[in-house]
């Protein structure tokens, strides 16, 4: 893996297969959350570098015989299962790479590359055991007919900077997989293991020009790739704003899109699933794991608790006093639980929702400061103490928007029906969770909460689930067969966990 003074010297933007700086020779400096310190120099890429990304990546696509989308599919998928070997080999340095990229802690980082491989492994076991067509019927013994699935082409592959690798990986594996070629873009902020991720891909034998990347902003990368009439499909993970761009930008093409962007995530709490004191205790536990882990930097973190009224005081009183006690510091050092925000202004944003909650009547019930610095906690440093804000209600703005910081809201309600009120009272729509002891309760409440992921006495498990698609400027979306069925409803992932317990990632 390089370090920072090969990636100054070779590049960090990956063309054509060879590493080079930006066009107009422009570079940034990568800053250690932990204390604001420079410890990596990446390259500063532009439009230009985007065109010439492209270019490289539509004639690995359009190559003709032998190109990538002809290559065999077990090719591929065993392809795909070195770079996973490849990804557990160097487990310890990129989980320490993420940790120092991102500022989560090394033990988030490590298990993040375990995923990163599970992601590879599982899109090169479905891709292998695809069958090669479905046979239609057409009512003549003269007529074969067979629906078939083929790469859609160049993907331009867009990621966030809270699971650097984790997202790119969701992106990067099914694309090859298919037999895609793409460029990626790594956030501006933690692009380093997405660069150490194609150096793994070079490694395992992918052919040239299929993986390529550019190092930048969005204003101008991002943009770019979005815009691009050789970009077949644009895959964005991000916020709505960002989000909102990105599909503006697609649009005159008529090109493919996934947009995945904020959550403004409920977390039903029953008075049932605390009638005993384990069942207390696992959804006290499972409410500060929804909401802290990486400093809550997940889009579809628990930020909003939703407790029944008749156990308000006692749980939320439990959970700030665990929350007072988890560690904070560098995510590097022994013992921490908890590491930085990704930057300053991250920091800054979070502190001012925090104040207008409580101009608007909020509670505060641990947290809300800065904590006092410490040997592994240096003032220099973003850190944030995790929050806990009661009486709160939804004409708050803290309710209202995604914070994406260590801050949790509590509201109450006494009825089923003003619990499922105020869970789906948010113009987002991506994850929930109910802990009940009442099975029918716990399916009554998850099918009528209107949310992508519904986890029952769970928080944060996910499953591989497919995605849909459509061809070329026909069109977003499929038409007739079980497909165009598909189309006119929504796909929701509802996670049960018959036997809760409490999974102790922070202390207390």
């Amino acid at each position: 893996m390089a370090d920072s003074t090969e990636l100054t010297a070779r590049g960090t933007i990956h063309v054509g297969g060879a590493w080079r700086g930006a066009v107009s020779g422009a570079t940034r400096e990568i800053l250690d959350p932990a204390d604001a310190a420079p410890f990596a120099v990446v390259a500063e890429g532009d439009e230009q570098d985007v065109d010439l990304a492209v270019e490289a990546a539509r004639r690995a696509f359009d190559g003709g015989q032998g190109a990538w989308p002809q290559t065999p599919v077990a090719d591929r998928a065993a392809l795909l299962r070195r770079v996973a070997d490849l990804l557990t080999r160097d487990r310890d340095k990129l989980g320490l790479l993420e940790s120092r990229d991102a500022g989560k802690t090394v033990e988030e980082g490590r298990v993040d590359i375990d995923c990163v491989a599970d992601a590879f492994r599982y899109f090169a076991d479905l891709v292998a055991a695809e069958a090669p067509g479905r046979v239609v019927d057409a009512g003549s013994p003269d007529i074969h007919s067979v629906v078939v699935h083929e790469p859609v082409g160049v993907c331009a592959l867009i990621t966030p900077w809270n699971y650097p690798l984790l997202q790119a990986s969701w992106k990067i594996a099914p694309a090859l997989a298919a037999g895609n070629t793409f460029v990626v873009k790594p956030s501006e902020i933690t692009p380093l293991t997405t660069i150490a991720l194609i150096d793994l891909l070079v490694e395992a034998g992918l052919p040239t020009g299929v993986a390529n990347i550019v190092t930048g902003p969005g204003h101008s990368v991002g943009a770019r790739l979005s815009e691009h009439p050789d970009v077949d499909l644009v895959s964005f993970t991000g916020g709505l704003a960002s989000g909102t761009k990105v599909a503006r930008a697609a649009a005159p093409t008529v090109k493919k899109v996934a947009l995945e962007l904020g959550g403004k995530n409920p977390n039903v709490v029953f008075a049932d699933a605390c009638a005993t004191d384990e069942g207390f205790d696992t959804a006290v536990d499972q409410a500060l794991n929804a909401a802290f882990i990486h400093s809550g930097q997940v889009c579809s973190a628990g930020s909003r608790l939703i407790v029944e009224e008749s156990v308000r005081d006692r749980f939320v009183g439990e959970l700030a006093r665990r929350a007072q006690k988890i560690r904070l510091g560098r995510g590097t050092a022994d013992g921490v639980e908890c590491g930085p925000l990704v930057s300053e202004q991250q920091r800054d944003k979070v502190e001012a929702y925090v104040e207008s909650a409580l101009k608007e009547g909020a509670v505060l019930r641990s947290g809300g400061r800065r904590p006092e610095p410490s040997a592994d906690r240096p003032a220099s440093g973003w850190f944030y103490e995790p929050t806990v804000l009661d009486h709160c209600h939804r004409e708050m703005r803290v309710v209202r928007e995604e914070v994406f910081g260590p801050v949790l809201t509590v509201e109450t309600f006494r009825t089923e029906d003003e619990a499922v009120a105020l869970a789906n009272d948010t113009e987002y729509g991506l994850a929930g969770a109910v802990w009940t002891a009442d099975a029918g309760r716990a399916r009554r409440v998850a099918g009528r909460l209107r949310h992508g992921t519904v986890w029952i006495n769970d928080f944060h498990p996910y499953l591989p689930q497919a995605e849909w698609g459509g061809f070329g400027k026909s069109g977003v979306g499929r038409e007739l067969g079980p497909a165009g069925l598909a189309e006119y409803r929504e796909a929701k992932h509802v996670y049960q966990n018959l036997a809760p317990r409490p999974v102790r990632w922070f202390s207390g």
